[in-house]
């Protein structure tokens, strides 16, 4: 009933292992000490009393003796306990409750050491989290509060390097950029020979990519202006030129005499 049994909740099978298990420092159990102390007192004055009332002494000295024994294992089996994945505090006694965060949600850790907890060597953690969980956000009379700190914080950036390289091992080690998309490349097929006197190897025809390049699409507008303003004017618009692939013309050339 006593013994909080701290290794049952761990996550074994996950690797989880305990880092510190951190008790109550002896400073918390003072208030009940002393209270178990006045309840023995008052159990004595039963013996000083009249015969006819010594029930009430006894009856008082005894409710306090107990509330001062339920107190004081209330704090004997309170353990707040760090692991390599999480923090999580066992308490109670009748009913037990438990509170747990993982490391990766402490946003900070807060130590509060007053003038007495300075000279007896104990302080209070308040940790700042994601979700604020109930039950872990002020742990009391930790004692020797700067090394446990120091534990928490250690745990923690070992955590997160362990992350960084476990997604780093993904790819190697490396951050390994998508592949480009390839580009489009434009269709060149070979058009049939024409048959005349002097046979010529085929000339392959190049059809332009869907997205022209250059300078084309500024002569083709030019043409096609051309072309309206010929019937605007109502002259006959002249037939397009072939399409030359080598943009050179061909013809023959007429030298005068």
């Amino acid at each position: 009933m006593f013994d909080p049994r701290i290794e049952k909740h761990l996550i074994t099978d996950q690797g989880e292992r305990i880092v510190d298990e951190v008790r109550k420092h002896w400073a918390a159990t003072v208030s009940a000490v002393l209270e178990l102390f006045g309840g023995i007192v008052v159990l004595l004055l039963s013996f000083f009393v009249p015969a006819q009332a010594w029930w009430v002494p006894a009856l008082l000295g005894a409710a306090v003796t107990g509330h001062a024994i339920w107190r004081y294992f209330e704090q004997h089996t309170d353990r707040f306990v760090i692991t390599n994945m999480r923090v999580f505090r066992v308490h109670g006694i009748l009913s037990r409750r438990i509170a747990t965060m993982p490391l990766a949600r402490i946003l900070d850790i807060s130590v509060y050491k007053p003038i007495v907890g300075r000279i007896f060597g104990y302080g209070h953690f308040v940790f700042e989290s994601a979700a604020q969980e109930q039950g872990l956000r002020e742990i009391r009379y930790v004692g020797d509060p700067d090394e446990r700190g120091l534990t928490i914080q250690r745990v923690i950036q070992q955590a997160g390097l362990r992350g960084a390289a476990g997604r780093g091992d993904q790819f190697g080690g490396a951050h390994l950029a998508p592949p480009m998309p390839p580009e489009p490349a434009a269709s060149v097929t070979t058009a049939e020979p024409r048959r005349d006197d002097n046979p010529t190897a085929p000339v392959p025809e190049v059809r332009p990519a869907a997205n022209p390049s250059g300078w084309d699409w500024l002569a083709d507008a030019q043409r096609r202006e051309d072309e309206r303003l010929a019937q605007l004017r109502g002259e006959p618009s002249s037939a397009p030129e072939p399409f030359d692939p080598d943009r050179t013309n061909t013809a023959p050339i007429q030298l005068p005499r």
